[in-house]
Order: C-alpha cells, then sequence, then structure tokens
C-alpha cells in the first residue's frame, strides 16, 4: 500500500512538472522577462499585486497588475505608491524594459547591481533604499530620466555614472550622497536637483549651465581651489606713526624721509609709469593682431581664387537645373512615389585632384574653421560626407535608392561600405535660399545637439558645390502614414497597444523640442509621414530644428499651404501664427490617424467625410460613434475605456483656441497612465 501511494504521488509530481513545464512552453512572455518579474516578486516578499507569481506565469497574456508588454517583452513596470515593502532583489535585468517606476513605497535594501541597459526612465524616489549608487549604472546608456530622491542613499556618485550619456533628468535630493560633482560635469543635463545632501568642494561650471539646477543645502565649499588675493590699500582715515610708517621714500641710500605726503606721491608716479606699460603693451599686441589678421585674410583670398578656379575647370560641366516637372514640394503620396528624383548626377574629380573618401572616416578640416568660433565648434561635432562619397553610397541617387520626397527635397538610401545604412536627404534650392555657407553650418550644428531617443539623429551633412545635403540615421520600417495607410503588413502590427506606444514615443519627441531645449523649439511639420518607425515599431520623429527652413520665404507659405490642404494645421495658422500649441494639434490630428486608420484629408471619402479633424470632433465623446469610428484593422481588440481616454486626450489636442490645448508633458503622462 505504502509503495502505492509512493508510485501514486509520483505520477502526480510528474503531471505537475509536465503542466508547469507545458504553461511556459506556450507562454507569450519571454522567459528571461518571466524569471526576472517572479525575482522580483520573491524579493518584495510576495505583495498582493493582481496576477503576480514567484514562479512561471505569463505576466503579458496574463495582464499582471503594473506591467505594460510590447509583443512578448516586458517594457514598462509602474508600481508607483503600491505599499510595496522589501527589497529589489539581485536580479532586475528585464531584455526589453523601458520604464520602471517603483517610487512612493518602502522599498529597503540596495539599488541592485544588475539592470537592464535598454531602461531609459528609471523612478526609485521616495522608498528605504540605502547604500551607494551602483557602478552597474554604466551600461545604462539610453537612461534619460533618473530619480533617486528621498533614499538614504550614501557615499560618492561613482565614476561610471559619466557614461550615462542620453540622461536629461537626474534627481538625488534628500539622500546622503556626498564627494563632488565632477563626474556629472559632461552629461546633458536639462534637470538636475541634488538638493539636502553633503556634497562638497567646487561645482564645476557646466552645471551652472543646466536650465533647472537646484543644488541648496548642501555644504559646498567653492575656496578649495582659491583665487590670488588681491591687494587690499590702507585705510585713508589712518595715518601711520612716523616711527613705524610703510611708506618710504628713499632718495639715497643715507637720506630716508618718513612722510607719508611724499610717500604717496612716489606710488602715484610708480602707478601712472605702469599704466603707461600696460597700455602701450597692449597697443603693440592689437597692432600685431591686424597684421596677422590681414596676413591671414590675403593668404585666404588667395586660397579662394585658387579653389574657385579648380572647381569651375572640374565641376561646372557637372551642376544642372532640375527640370521644370521636378517640384522640389512633392508631396509623399501613393501616386507620387513612382516619381523619380530629377537630381542630375554629379561627375566627381578625377583621382587625382579630389580623391573619393569614405565620408564615415572624415571629419571637417581644421583649417575650415578657423573663421568663427561657431564654425569651429561644427567641426569638432559633426561628420562631413562629400559629394563622390554620397553618390558612392546612393548608387549615384538612383531611383532605387529613392525612399520619397519631403517638403524640403528628396530623401534617398545610402547604403555605407561596411553595410551601414543611412538616409540622406538632399535640400531643394528654395529651401536653403538666402543661407549662406556659415548659417548652413550653424544650423547642422543646432540639429546635432538635439538628441532625443525618439528624434531622428543627424550623422553628417554636405555642403560642396553648391548642394546641400544632410545625413540621418534610417528607419527600416519606413513613416507611420505609410503603416497605417499603404503597409498591409505593418498595419497589421500596428496593435492597439502598440498604437497607444507610438502615440507616446512622439509625444516624448515633441515634449523634449518643448520644454527641455532652450530656446523651445516648435517643429512646424508635425504630421504622421514625419514619424519614423525602427525595426521593433519605436518612434523616430524627423525634420527637428529644421524650422528656419520651413518658416523662410516661398517655402513658409507652401508648408503651410501643405498643412492647411491636408488637414494638419491648426485653425490660428491661418492668421499667420504658429506656435508650440500648433504643434499639439498636429500631434492630435496624427493620433486620429491611429484611431480611426483614416488619413488626415482624403478626396475621395464624401465632401463632409473629407477633412479627419471636421468629421471626427462631433463624435470623439459619443460611444457609440466612438466606436464606429475605431480602425477596421484593429478588428475590435481595444479595451473600451482605454478607446475613452485615447479619445479625451485627442479632443484636448484639437481644441480651437490655443490657450485649451494642454502641453505636450501632461499629454505624455496621459499616455503613460493608459500604458
Amino acid at each position: 500500500m505504502g509503495c502505492a501511494n509512493s508510485e501514486l504521488n509520483l505520477q502526480i509530481f510528474i503531471l505537475s512538472m509536465l503542466i508547469f513545464t507545458a504553461s511556459l512552453c506556450v507562454g507569450d512572455t519571454d522567459p528571461l522577462d518571466v524569471a526576472a518579474i517572479n525575482s522580483l516578486y520573491v524579493a518584495l516578499g510576495s505583495p498582493p499585486l493582481e496576477g503576480w507569481k514567484a514562479i512561471g506565469g505569463d505576466p503579458c497574456l496574463e495582464q499582471w497588475e503594473g506591467v505594460s508588454c510590447v509583443f512578448s517583452n516586458i517594457t514598462a513596470l509602474r508600481l508607483g505608491g503600491m505599499n510595496l515593502s522589501g527589497q529589489l532583489g539581485s536580479n532586475l535585468d528585464f531584455p526589453s524594459i523601458i520604464d520602471m517606476d517603483l517610487s512612493n513605497n518602502q522599498i529597503g535594501g540596495t539599488i541592485p547591481s544588475t539592470l537592464s541597459p535598454t531602461l531609459r526612465n528609471l523612478s526609485l524616489s521616495a522608498n528605504h533604499l540605502n547604500g551607494s549608487i551602483p557602478d552597474a549604472l554604466s551600461s545604462l546608456t539610453q537612461l534619460s530620466d533618473l530619480d533617486l530622491s528621498g533614499n538614504n542613499l550614501s557615499g560618492q556618485l561613482p565614476p561610471s555614472m559619466g557614461n550615462l550619456s542620453s540622461l536629461i533628468i537626474l534627481h538625488l535630493q534628500n539622500n546622503q550622497l556626498s564627494g563632488i560633482l565632477f563626474v556629472l560635469q559632461d552629461l546633458p543635463l536639462q534637470d538636475l536637483n541634488i538638493e539636502n545632501n553633503i556634497f562638497s568642494g567646487p561645482i564645476p561650471p557646466e552645471l551652472l549651465s543646466i536650465p533647472n539646477f537646484r543644488k541648496d543645502g548642501n555644504p559646498f565649499n567653492t575656496t578649495i581651489i582659491p583665487s590670488p588675493p588681491a591687494a587690499s590699500p590702507e585705510p585713508a582715515a589712518m595715518a601711520p606713526s612716523p616711527e613705524k610708517s610703510p611708506w618710504k621714500v628713499t632718495h639715497n641710500p643715507s637720506d630716508t624721509i618718513k612722510a607719508p605726503i611724499p610717500a604717496i606721491a612716489g606710488r602715484s608716479f610708480k602707478t601712472t609709469k605702469l599704466v603707461w606699460i600696460v597700455g602701450a603693451g597692449f597697443l603693440i599686441f592689437i597692432a600685431l593682431g591686424v597684421c596677422l589678421l590681414m596676413l591671414w585674410c590675403f593668404k585666404r583670398r588667395q586660397e579662394n581664387k585658387k579653389y574657385k578656379k579648380h572647381n569651375t575647370n572640374v565641376y561646372t560641366r557637372s551642376l544642372h537645373k532640375r527640370t521644370s516637372s521636378d517640384s522640389p514640394f512633392e508631396a509623399t503620396t501613393d501616386k507620387e512615389k513612382g516619381w523619380s528624383s530629377k537630381l542630375p548626377p554629379l561627375q566627381p574629380a578625377p583621382p587625382h585632384h579630389i580623391p573619393i573618401i569614405p565620408g564615415e572616416n572624415l571629419i571637417i578640416n581644421q583649417a575650415i574653421s578657423t573663421t568663427a568660433t561657431k564654425r569651429q565648434i561644427v567641426t569638432n561635432s559633426i561628420k562631413v560626407y562629400t559629394v563622390a562619397s554620397l553618390q558612392q553610397y546612393t548608387n549615384s541617387f538612383s531611383q532605387e535608392n529613392y525612399i520619397g520626397e519631403g517638403m524640403l527635397g528628396p530623401v534617398y538610401r545610402a547604403e555605407l561600405p561596411d553595410g551601414k545604412l543611412l538616409a540622406v536627404r538632399k535640400l531643394n534650392a528654395t529651401a536653403s535660399m538666402g543661407q549662406n555657407h556659415e548659417q548652413f553650418l550653424q544650423l547642422a550644428f543646432s540639429i546635432s545637439k538635439i538628441q532625443h531617443a525618439n528624434i531622428v539623429k543627424l550623422m553628417g551633412y554636405c555642403a560642396e558645390y553648391s548642394q546641400r545635403l544632410l545625413v540621418h540615421e534610417y528607419c527600416s520600417n519606413g513613416t507611420l502614414h505609410d503603416a497605417l495607410h499603404t503597409d498591409d503588413k505593418l498595419q497589421i502590427k500596428l496593435s492597439w497597444d502598440n498604437r497607444i506606444w507610438v502615440s507616446l514615443g512622439a509625444a516624448r519627441a515633441l515634449e523634449y523640442l518643448h520644454e527641455h531645449c532652450q530656446p523651445p523649439i516648435v517643429h512646424q511639420n508635425f504630421r504622421s509621414a514625419n514619424v519614423l518607425l525602427n525595426d521593433n515599431l519605436e518612434v523616430r520623429v524627423s525634420d527637428c530644428g529644421l524650422g528656419s527652413l520651413l518658416s523662410s520665404g516661398s517655402a513658409s507659405q507652401l508648408v503651410g499651404c501643405h498643412l492647411t490642404a491636408n488637414g494638419y494645421s491648426a485653425p490660428e495658422f491661418e492668421y499667420g501664427s504658429y506656435t508650440l500649441q500648433s504643434d499639439v494639434f498636429s500631434f492630435g490630428v496624427v493620433m486620429l490617424e491611429l484611431l480611426t486608420g483614416r488619413k488626415s484629408y482624403d478626396s475621395s471619402l464624401p465632401r463632409g467625410e473629407q477633412f479627419l479633424v471636421r468629421w471626427a470632433v462631433p463624435q470623439l465623446h459619443d460611444i457609440d460613434a466612438l466606436s464606429k469610428m475605431v480602425d477596421p484593422s484593429l478588428n475590435g481588440e481595444y479595451p473600451k475605456k482605454s478607446l475613452s481616454r485615447f479619445a479625451d486626450i485627442i479632443s484636448s489636442c484639437i481644441q480651437h483656441e490655443p490657450e485649451f490645448r494642454p502641453v505636450m508633458s501632461e499629454i505624455v503622462q496621459d499616455l503613460l497612465r493608459m500604458m
């Protein structure tokens, strides 16, 4: 009997293990995510979180509380204010997590040494964490927002924090952190709060230029590196006694007069003599500088003459005017995508004149940047490509490499020798009209400073032989406009959760431009065709920082007409006004496209439905009408509560009066609450 019971128990155990193993095999969630969240759950003391388990489970399929997923990966943990205790454990290495919020709890222990390198937002504020900040932060190169405030952290900032090259927001206030702050001086911080710690030493000057820097409550000692003491004059009202007077004028070795008045006269004479010497030296220095400047200008003029002569001989026959049929302002429509760009191939010079140098390894010649400080900054910051190298990478700007036509000119795909893909935009003549070479360099430098995970990165530029080209990172999945309206395969991937994810990415890009850049940047051309998607459907907003080109002359009129005709422009644009809130309106239109699957303007529809905003506004607050508006490709797979919240955000964005529209940071928070 005992043997029979043992055999039965063994069979039950084996069956249980098989069921458990099968549940892991068919689950939707990445096993590494499951292991990490199981470990966190145990470390937190198994709190009463809906769906959470200590072993196994499927967080994405079962929709565990506070967990957000994209496909089979956990991308966000939002457990702020959940009265959690325990510790964080040793394994928070979620493979694809982006946002982690465990703030306003009672979590103790130390910060784990294993953190996911994909993290962009990490908030552990208002807990009971102790110990020092770990060196593991060095791997979080994509982290843009770190909040460790309101804990019991101590010790110095680790040198590895200097590797957080994307960090924009850092909150460390109300801890017991000590040491100096030089590790933070090279980070791209826009918001730094270190109040109520025990930091000391001098404050790096780079930190003082941060727009939002709060440092009160620290025993800073700015006299660690003292300046040379200034000589303080003796009080005029107290004349020294004759016996101890320091004012002595010596006429000869045996004749010293101990009287204040002659002594003061002697010092005045010495001061006047010193002033004359300094003045003469300054004039000599100025004269020498003028001579050197004239010599440099003469030499530069001679070089320019030789360069222009050479340029005329070699490239005159290579430059042609665009034909009238090649409009520089073609819209990206299905019909027009078939048009080829009439960009004439530029014949490179013979090898003994100008060799073809791969742009990836070519940096601007230092000699170019000696004319102005700004140009020198550009020289040291951005890669420059030659026309010849870009011709090579784009197959002479062939139709096969043609991506599309933007408001500023055609865009081509470029493939570098190492296989890396880039997007090359050729600015048309109208867009760059009125901009000299210096202004174009400064524009390129300004765009290169726009660094955000959801904004297309400028990789370099080319300014040769009257050609102006900008080289950007390449996004393999094209534009949101194509994904919604022309690409059936991508449209299938745009589930409801992914549409919220895309909206959040685009909102974060505009939030960065509006609220983190100084001065704030107005996009001026926000539309679904400028929302690009990479392999993971992560958003990259293009055309950022190009407002000066879009708002110049006839280009401004055309952009205005295009936005108005295609349904993206805010009402105030008709009166010549375009502000940050106008971008918010355009963002609302893009969200409407995500909601309905319709274009912002579609001439094939009945007259009353052609403009998306005009058709949608009356239906956004009618739950029955709202359900009928949803993109049919979603097949009804969306939560009705989430749909209503999404519609509320859209409604606030497309308010007729600009002052009633929210700022982008509010929209970001609203979307985060939907994740």
